[in-house]
């Protein structure tokens, strides 16, 4: 009795598809995740803290565009609730990037990739 060698199910053991089908796809879909990716850096991002008093808008990119104070909010004696009011704004906004980034590119289930 001889042993076989080989991968189980057939060449290469891709379940019956050939490399160059494997090829094809692995394409396709690089192509559909940078398609994905432009859209995402071409939509706009928004986010307020302290009741609209602070709006910062963000590219899918994450780069702030816009950034908005109310005058009623600058206040030199109280400098750093304007800071915070900011850095939560922004930090708000990165994160609805982020969260879009997630949902979008989590379709294409590649390990390591989010």
């Amino acid at each position: 009795m001889s042993k076989r060698g080989g991968f189980p199910g057939g060449m290469g053991g891709f379940g019956g598809m050939n490399l160059n089908q494997l090829m094809k796809e692995a394409k396709k879909m690089q192509a559909d995740i940078e398609k994905s990716q432009e859209e995402l850096g071409n939509k706009e991002f928004s986010a307020t803290a302290g009741g609209g008093a602070i709006e910062v808008v963000v590219s899918g990119n994450k780069v702030i565009k816009t950034m908005t104070i109310k005058p009623e909010v600058v206040d030199p004696d109280d400098v750093e609730m304007l800071q915070d009011l900011i850095i939560t704004c922004v930090n708000e906004a990165m994160g609805k990037v982020d969260s879009a980034q997630a949902s979008e590119l989590g379709k294409y289930n590649i390990p390591g990739m989010m």
